[in-house]
This record gives C-alpha cells, sequence and structure tokens, in this order.
C-alpha cells in the first residue's frame, strides 16, 4: 500500500526552516553591519590613531648633556660619542651561549661580564642593556658581518659621559650613573612633559646630581614610518633636541690641583672662600675617586673596593666630614667673649698649665704660660684661658654666639648632600639623648668645648664660612659653587648673583682685636716657622683635634696609637690680613699638629692665590710628607706650570723615555727628602 505524502505540510516545515535559516543569516548581517558601524564610526579615531601607530614609531631624541667648566672655562665634565653592543635579554634564547659568541668577535672582558649582570639585575628583561661599549670601527665591521647570527643583539650610538681630569675634583663635580628603580619611579611620577624618556643616565652627586634639571636640557621626538616587521622606513616628523646648559663652577682646578698634590695620600679635606662674595676657590676631599668609572656601569669589584676601603674616598670630607676644631675654635670664643663682655682685650688669665674644675684636672702646655690677655692666648694658643672662658660663658651662651657664624648649621652650598654637624647647647643633649640620664647636661662638660673639644663637630665648610665672616668684617655670604650658566640655544652667560651679605652686628673694634692676633700667629705663633719670608701678612689659627679620647692623666703618644686614631692637624687663615681676598680652613686627618701638616697647605694657597707662585717639586713633596715650613726651593710660575693640567688629563708621561726621566727626578726628591728631615723641628716644639 502506496502512502501519500501531505505535500502541503512539506511546504509549510520547508518555509518555516528558510525563515529561521534567513532570520538567522539577517541577524548575523546586521550584527556584522553593526559592528563595522561601531569599528568605521563610533571608534573612528581611536582606532585610525592605533594604525597609525602600528604604521609609525615616536623615538626619543636623548639631548646632549651640558658642560661643566671652571672659573677659566676649563672644561672638568663633556660628552663623547661611541658605539655599544647591547642585548634585549627578552629576545636572546641562551644568553650566556650568546655572550659566548659575541667573544669571539669581539673582546668581552670579565668586568664587562659582571657590569653587564649588575645592570640586568637592576633592569626590565625587554631593555636594551651594554654588554661592551666604546668599540672600535674594526668591531663594530666584524660583528655587522655576523649580525644576523645574533638575534636580540644589536650596535647602538651613544653618547657618553667623560671627566678628564679622571680624580681630579670628583667630589665637586659628581658623576651620572644609570638610573635605578627607585629613580626612575620618581621620574616618572614627576617628569609629566616627558623630558626623561629616553635618558638612561642622570647625575648621581655633586654638581652632576644637584644642577640635573640645567645639564639634562630638552629631549626631542622623531616619527618614522615602519615597516610590519617594526623597521623604520621614512623619517615623518621631529622635533631636535635642545643640549643641556653648560655650567661654570667658581673654582679654581689648577688651585684645585695643588691642593690636592699637597695632601698626597693623607686624607683630609680643604674649603677656600672669597669672603666677600662666598665663591669657593677650592673644594678639596682626599683621598678622591675616578668618576669615569661609574659612566658606563661600574662592576662590583670596583664598586666594593670604593665602598669597603677605610680610607673612605667616597665621602665628601668638605661637605660631611665633621671634626671637632681644636685650638681653631679659640678666636671665634675670643669674639663671644669680646661682644658678650664677659672678658676686655687686657684682661689676664693665669695658665699654669692646667686649669681644675669639680675635682677634675683640664691639663695646657707644659708647665704652662703664665700671665696671657686675649692676644697672648690667641698667639700662644693657651688652653686654660679658654677653659675659664667657657665655664664663664656657659654652653647655652657659647651655642647662640657660634649659631650665626654657621658652626653646627647648614650653610646651604648649592651642591646636596650637606650635613650640620653638632653645635652642642643643652636643649640638643636633650633631643639627642634617649635615656634619661643621658638628657642632663653636666658643668664639666662645657670646659673642653672652649678648647674645640667635647661635643662640637663640624664641617670645614663651616669653619671656612665662620673664617671668612672675621676676614669680612662680620658681614655672611652664603657659599656657593655655581658662578654661571650658559644657555645651550642663544649662547647667553646667566650669572648666579651671589647672595646677600648679612651683617652679623659684631663690633669692628673686636673683629680688629681678633684678627690682629690672628695675624701675629703667623709672625710670633704656633704658624710663624710656615709663613717665614711670605711677601705678605696673613692671619691664622693652627688646632689640633682629638680623633681618639686621651685620658687626662695619661700622655698622648701618636706612636702607640693606629694611625686612624691619631689627632687631626688643622689651620684657619685668611689673606692678606688687611683686605683678605681669600679665607680657608684646612684638616689633615691623623696627622698630628696643625703647624706641621695643616698650615704649609695654607701657605701655598697663598702663594698661588696671591703670587701666583707654584710649590718646587721638592717643596711640594716635603708638604706631602710633614718635612715642611716655608717653602723650599725657587717657587715656578704658574707659566712654568702650565702643562701640569695637560699632563693630568692625559693620564701622565708615557713611553720608556718618560719612565726613566720620571724615575730619576723621583729619586732626586728623595734624596733631598732625606736631607731635610733631620731639620725638622721635633713635634713637641708646636703647642698645637
Amino acid at each position: 500500500m502506496t502512502e501519500l505524502r501531505d505535500v502541503e505540510a512539506d511546504l509549510s516545515r520547508f518555509r518555516a526552516r528558510v525563515l529561521v535559516v534567513g532570520l538567522i543569516i539577517l541577524l548575523a548581517f546586521s550584527l556584522v553591519a553593526a559592528r563595522l558601524v561601531y569599528l568605521q564610526v563610533v571608534r573612528h579615531d581611536d582606532l585610525n590613531a592605533q594604525a597609525e601607530s602600528n604604521r609609525t614609531a615616536v623615538v626619543p631624541i636623548v639631548p646632549n648633556r651640558g658642560l661643566i667648566l671652571d672659573r677659566n672655562g676649563v672644561v672638568l665634565a663633556t660628552n663623547y660619542s661611541a658605539y655599544t653592543l647591547e642585548i634585549t635579554p627578552s629576545k636572546v634564547s641562551d644568553l650566556d651561549d650568546t655572550i659566548e659568541a659575541l667573544g669571539r668577535l669581539v673582546e668581552i672582558t670579565p668586568r664587562d661580564k659582571r657590569r653587564f649582570k649588575k645592570l640586568r639585575d637592576e633592569s626590565k628583561n625587554f631593555e636594551s642593556l651594554p654588554i661592551r661599549t666604546r668599540l672600535s670601527d674594526e668591531e663594530v665591521a666584524r660583528f655587522a658581518a655576523q649580525r644576523f647570527r645574533f638575534p636580540g643583539v644589536d650596535i647602538k650610538a651613544r653618547l657618553f659621559r667623560s671627566y678628564p681630569y679622571g680624580e681630579l675634583a670628583s667630589h665637586v663635580v659628581g658623576y651620572i650613573g644609570r638610573i635605578n628603580p627607585a629613580e626612575k619611579a620618581r621620574i616618572e611620577e614627576n617628569d609629566e612633559e616627558g623630558n626623561y624618556r629616553g635618558t638612561d643616565y642622570i647625575g648621581k652627586l655633586g654638581v652632576e646630581q644637584s644642577f640635573e634639571q640645567q645639564l639634562h636640557g630638552h629631549t626631542g621626538v622623531e616619527q618614522v614610518e615602519t615597516s610590519a616587521g617594526g623597521r623604520a622606513v621614512r623619517k615623518l616628523a621631529s622635533s631636535s633636541a635642545t643640549p643641556g646648559d653648560t655650567v661654570m663652577l667658581s673654582i679654581d682646578i689648577k688651585l684645585q690641583k695643588l691642593v690636592e698634590d699637597l695632601f698626597g695620600e693623607r686624607r683630609g679635606a680643604l674649603v677656600a672662600l672669597d669672603p666677600s662674595t662666598g665663591e669657593v676657590l677650592a673644594f678639596v676631599s682626599k683621598p678622591t675617586f675616578d668618576p669615569n668609572l661609574f659612566v658606563d656601569g661600574i662592576d662590583s669589584e670596583s664598586w666594593q673596593a670604593l665602598n669597603e676601603s677605610i680610607d673612605k674616598p667616597l665621602l665628601n670630607r668638605a661637605l660631611r666630614g665633621t671634626y671637632p676644631p681644636g685650638s681653631t675654635y679659640k678666636p671665634f670664643m675670643a669674639m663671644a667673649a669680646l661682644e658678650s663682655g664677659k672678658r676686655q682685650p687686657g684682661s689676664i688669665t693665669n695658665d699654669t698649665g692646667s686649669w681644675m674644675f669639680g675635682g677634675h684636672q683640664f691639663r695646657s702646655h707644659g708647665a704652662g704660660l703664665g700671665p696671657v690677655d686675649m692676644h697672648q692666648s690667641i698667639v700662644k694658643s693657651s688652653n686654660v684661658y679658654y677653659y675659664a672662658l667657657a665655664n664663664d660663658l656657659g654652653v647655652d651662651a657659647m651655642h647662640d654666639f657660634m649659631k650665626p657664624m654657621g658652626f653646627g648649621q647648614i650653610t646651604g652650598l648649592d651642591i646636596l648632600g650637606e650635613v650640620s654637624g653638632v653645635l652642642p647647647s643643652q636643649a640638643w643633649k636633650r633631643d639627642y639623648y634617649k635615656k634619661p640620664e643621658q638628657k642632663k647636661w653636666y658643668a664639666g662638660e662645657t670646659i673642653s668645648l672652649g678648647i674645640g673639644q667635647g661635643y662640637n663637630s663640624f664641617t670645614m665648610l663651616q669653619l671656612a664660612q665662620a673664617t671668612a665672616i672675621l676676614a669680612n668684617n662680620g658681614v655672611k655670604h652664603k657659599p656657593r659653587l655655581v658662578i654661571a650658566t650658559q644657555d645651550a640655544v642663544t649662547r647667553a652667560n646667566q650669572p648666579v648673583a651671589p647672595s646677600v651679605g648679612e651683617n652679623l652686628g659684631y663690633k669692628l673694634d673686636n673683629i680688629a682685636v681678633v684678627r690682629k692676633a690672628l695675624v701675629s700667629v703667623t709672625q710670633d705663633g704656633t704658624s710663624a716657622r710656615v709663613f717665614a719670608g711670605a711677601a705678605y701678612l696673613s692671619g691664622g689659627k693652627t688646632g689640633t683635634a682629638q680623633a681618639k679620647t686621651v685620658g687626662q692623666k695619661d700622655k698622648y703618644d701618636a706612636r702607640k696609637l693606629e694611625e686612624h686614631q691619631r689627632d687631626h692637624a688643622l689651620y684657619m687663615a685668611f689673606a692678606p690680613a688687611d683686605k683678605p681676598k681669600i679665607a680657608l680652613a684646612v684638616v689633615v686627618e691623623n696627622a698630628g699638629f696643625g703647624a706641621a701638616h695643616a698650615a704649609p697647605i695654607a701657605r701655598r694657597v697663598f702663594d698661588y692665590v696671591l703670587l701666583g707662585q707654584y710649590p718646587s717639586e721638592v717643596d711640594l713633596a716635603a708638604v706631602q710628607k710633614g718635612l715642611a715650613g716655608a717653602p723650599i726651593g725657587k717657587p715656578r710660575t704658574l707659566a712654568e706650570v702650565a702643562d701640569l693640567l695637560t699632563a693630568s688629563a692625559a693620564g701622565g708621561g708615557r713611553g720608556a723615555a718618560s719612565a726613566a726621566a720620571n724615575a730619576a727626578k723621583a729619586a732626586a726628591i728623595a734624596e733631598a727628602l732625606n736631607k731635610l728631615a733631620p731639620t725638622v723641628p721635633a713635634l713637641d716644639v708646636y703647642p698645637d
């Protein structure tokens, strides 16, 4: 039996299915159309920008860093361009094998590998990091021929910072270093204009750090069209970078070199100022370091050597080193006595060699100096006079007088990192110590403050500023290192105005009393031997400060102490005496007496500044050894030593002939010093 189909039902079902399929197709096309409208209309601007971004790339153009010059235009920091071999770790499958293979094309030293590892630890994996810097043209060509073998490795041209004189004035100039993560976060937070895009290095110390904004310049941009593979096809637009400004310092680099040479291998600091303006003429911290080590990333071995050295070469002793001022404090104590009315110039104190207070004996020099007035107390450096004066003044009165002179205060020098030191007072002790029994000020603690010991602890910058105030008749200027900047575009010099002098209100008659005594120190006192025959008058005061406390019943014997525990040698001075052009403070750490080790440095500085004289080679060597008083031999003129800076920048003489000549010269100097040593006065000749 044949079954008959219901055609109408089949047609109905077919039409329903066609309708459903049609609706689905219509819905699909509607969704596509809606998506097209959304992409082409709603998100047109955004997607067009993205497409343009995929087609183009914006590359930052890092500006040339500004130069740093001394006051005479000598370049202390500059730039040069060189090729670097760089690796992007994220694009390299086996980093160790890649470095090993690269080492067969170009020399890669263990130091290079250590530096690369340190940079990698501090950086993100996708950043390009240098494995070798300063490639020669031959090395560039060798790698270029094998470039296809090293994905993720490329050669780039970079600007490098250069410090032509190496260690000379390194604490002043500072150095640049690679931006670390903390600095990067801070820059990204504050750099709203994107001026540091593409910048890998910033100033880390000294002028490089403190004047980073002026030295950095303004970053430019270059818009380039790129291929699908990301390679640049053509440049579309660009705005050039603006180089950083040139910064001119107040220091005389030749004077700076002289002072650093005079220190030799000894540690210490010297700050020399122009009393009338506050300009820093020399700012020395010894030992120094080579800032070029940091330019392309210091390796861990070199960093460890600098950071762990007992001599602390990275410590800026002129800015951050604090010392008891010793007897260099006495002229300022005398000013406090005169201004407060506690002493008159003719007031007599009998120096018997010791002073008793509360059953405790405070020692002076030998059997005593006998009756001394204020003038003699400074010239002969009487301790007893200032023990008694400190007791009469009291700690708070001393604090209140010394504070405006800058002791224990931030001077406001225009580089970062300055410390305040300690100018003690009762309030200071209450705040400084935690235990109740330590917070109380005892009367006996006041006595040693009068001779610059006890809690007193100041920087050479503070002592130099206070000396400059005396030299400038009580007018105080804020010290400064930068005297001008030069616009990179217009080349116009922009002088940095000196601070307005602050008159501290001292009576000129009182200043005259102290200054007259300081001049006598150089004629009849503790530094007379050093300034014998000088063509000018100067004023100064020697000082010897304890680095390790010696009991009152014990006798100081340097031979029984470790070298780092011996007394510091200090000197404060100004010249010429009538109208001072320079004031300075100097400390030679653990050297002993100020008259033997610190004052001779000051004499050579004054001879340079006032007379244009440079010490003879034998004299220079004698000062380094503490064997010189007045200059030895015939001083050299500045013209005769004009090539000293050039030799310093070039690393000294080269070749066998130079080595032989230097050896012969060194032997002659050593022989002269051996003959000189027996003629140097015994240490007990110096009361300080």
